[in-house]
């Protein structure tokens, strides 16, 4: 149990800090802006930090028995969890799908990707933009979609994991 307390410490710090940056700037890109539509989506991205949050409390109280879970984070890890559930599988079947279907995608981030570079190049500070490779991005974003939705899904089963141990072991008493 000391490694899946470990791994689900780790994953639960890296998910706080990375998608709690995106979720930051898409909620301060939609103030901004005042598009609801992204609004929405960063409040409901931000269900894994918060699960990332309730998580940490958890495995606090795992390391100390005598601190005590409130009775509001079992909660937020079994309900935000299956928010976040559902953005991972998102995720990975988004980079599956780009893994899969590379080339039909490749071509059309290939048009959208030379307009991009041509206005840049107009830029002198964006002249590194002129040696873009615009072969692999699809590829890439396929395999980021890919680990980051494996980390969030990873994640929230074994803090799931960790809860029910958690409450079998405060269950039967043992220390």
């Amino acid at each position: 149990m000391k490694t899946a307390l470990k791994t689900a410490s780790i994953l639960s710090w890296f998910n706080i800090i990375f998608w709690g940056l995106i979720d930051s700037l898409l909620l301060l890109s939609g103030l901004i802006s005042f598009n609801m539509p992204i609004l929405a989506v960063a409040v409901l991205l931000s269900a894994v930090p918060l699960n990332c949050y309730a998580s940490l409390k958890l495995h606090a109280s795992i390391r100390i028995p005598n601190l005590l879970l409130s009775h509001q984070t079992p909660v937020g890890i079994r309900f935000v969890g299956f928010i976040a559930l559902f953005f991972g599988t998102g995720w990975i079947s988004e980079g599956i799908m780009l893994l899969k279907n590379g080339t039909e995608t490749q071509e059309a981030l290939n048009e959208q990707i030379a307009q991009i570079s041509k206005t840049m190049q107009q830029l002198p500070q964006f002249s590194s933009f002129k040696h873009l490779n615009e072969s692999n991005i699809a590829h890439a974003f396929g395999i980021m979609s890919l680990v980051l939705g494996v980390f969030v899904v990873v994640n929230v089963v074994l803090n799931l994991r960790l809860l029910r141990w958690y409450y079998l072991v405060r269950k039967s008493g043992v220390s």
